[in-house]
């Protein structure tokens, strides 16, 4: 316990302690602040304007955003939009106003979790930070395009954070176990191979995540003789514990997986249709929501190359909504690799989309008098008079128009059971 509470220790967690101190500090963000590129630009030639810095947890938001505070003439007044309300906000900004007219200098206004504004909040700061008295950098894990409104964004930058690499949180995990000045080091902590691989991989590119799980580990694993604290692949398990999926269901996490569930499907990759599947199905996704779109993919994507696809998709979802989870996974399995494999074909899904268009735009047809329906009017209006019933010749089939000015918009693939379908098509356009 001694190095929890020793006195004058620096008592805040590991993560804040190794906060970068310089931008070339800051791992895995290379797209953003690599030499010449625009944020580094920004930050570096002391024109910073309002921003938002969006990304998933662990990523260097807010450790940039206090870096740039640290480094700036600005008052900084921090506030958490979880906990803040409208009060907070115009006193922020009277306050910001005071130090413009009386000190002569801007505000720095720190927004974490800026998407928990509702509109009236993110109002309050509109005037504020378009005449500049507020120089706001609002930080969030959602897009701001959904929880941001657009009289906001347009007078902010947005800068999207990425999970940090895995060879960066290797060097962030070595930095931390070597620095004994704000690391691990002057409490000898020596990591197994095994041991770092697994908090490297489980973290999920979560910095922080990998250091509060380092300093967990150093802190409850005892020294040996030498005084050396051994942390082995079995604390590392037990100091991270399960692995956190980065996914929520109402923001693009949502939108780019399912987006590379069906795109796996198309490409005939059963084994990556099954990982995006199964990482939506972890983190708590709908299972009837993916049944839907393995409906969709089988008419989209396989139709008539293998017409078993959407009957099997059918069948899937009609299962899933009787079983739930943790069965339906077996369902969603079977159908999704059946899918996946399936030969392909979107002539259907091309062929409805041109009927389509040439009912918007191409010339206005009526129904042929043979091809209208017969019950009421064959008498006195001529319905059905003339048509010819296909089954009355040979091969069921007789040469008669089914449509005025005909435009060919179905063209059978060469894939699958539609191969069959093509060839029919052809011998009877051939006739």
């Amino acid at each position: 316990m001694s190095e929890l509470f020793s006195a004058g220790a620096d008592t805040r967690p590991l993560a804040a302690r190794m906060a970068p101190r310089s931008l070339d500090e800051f791992a895995g963000q290379s797209a953003l602040l690599g030499p010449g590129k625009l944020l580094r630009r920004l930050i570096e030639s002391g024109r910073f304007a309002s921003a938002i810095f969006f990304g998933p947890p662990g990523c260097g938001k807010t450790a940039l955003a206090r870096f740039i505070a640290a480094h700036s003439s600005a008052e900084v007044v921090e506030l958490n939009a979880v906990t803040a309300g409208v009060a907070d906000i115009r006193k922020a900004v009277e306050q910001a106003r005071y130090s413009a007219s009386s000190l002569g200098r801007r505000t720095l206004l720190l927004v974490d979790e800026i998407h928990h504004f509702n509109k009236t909040q993110q109002d309050a700061l509109l005037p504020s930070v378009e005449r500049g008295e507020v120089l706001l950098i609002g930080m969030t894990t959602e897009n701001p395009g959904f929880y941001v409104n657009a009289a906001l964004r347009s007078r902010v930058t947005a800068f999207e954070f990425l999970p940090v690499p895995e060879d960066e949180l290797s060097k962030i995990l070595e930095a931390a176990v070597a620095d004994s000045d704000r690391g691990v080091a002057a409490m000898n902590v020596v990591l197994a191979p095994q041991a770092k691989a697994h908090l490297v991989r489980q973290s999920g590119g979560d910095a922080r995540r990998l250091l509060n799980a380092l300093e967990i580990a150093a802190l409850t694993t005892a020294p040996d003789a030498d005084g050396r604290r051994y942390v082995s692949l079995d604390v590392a398990e037990d100091s991270i514990q399960k692995r956190q999926i980065r996914y929520d269901k109402k923001s693009d996490d949502h939108y780019d997986h399912i987006s590379a569930f069906i795109k796996s499907l198309r490409g005939s990759d059963p084994d990556a249709a099954l990982y995006w599947m199964a990482k939506m199905l972890e983190a708590g996704e709908d299972p009837r929501f993916i049944a839907r779109r393995l409906l969709i993919a089988a008419s989209e994507d396989v139709g008539n190359a293998d017409f078993r696809a959407l009957l099997i998709a059918e069948a899937a979802f009609r299962a899933v909504e009787v079983l739930g989870m943790p069965e339906a996974r077996i369902t969603l399995a079977q159908a999704a690799t059946f899918v996946a494999c399936a030969p392909k074909s979107n002539a259907a899904y091309e062929a409805i989309d041109k009927a389509l268009g040439e009912v918007r735009s191409g010339p206005a047809r009526e129904v042929p008098l043979h091809l209208r329906d017969a019950t009421l009017d064959a008498q006195s209006r001529g319905h059905g008079r003339g048509y010819r019933y296909p089954h009355s010749f040979p091969g069921h089939w007789v040469m008669q128009e089914y449509m005025p000015h005909p435009v060919r918009f179905y063209e059978p693939t060469d894939q699958g059971d539609e191969r069959r379908l093509a060839e029919r098509l052809k011998a009877l356009r051939a006739a």
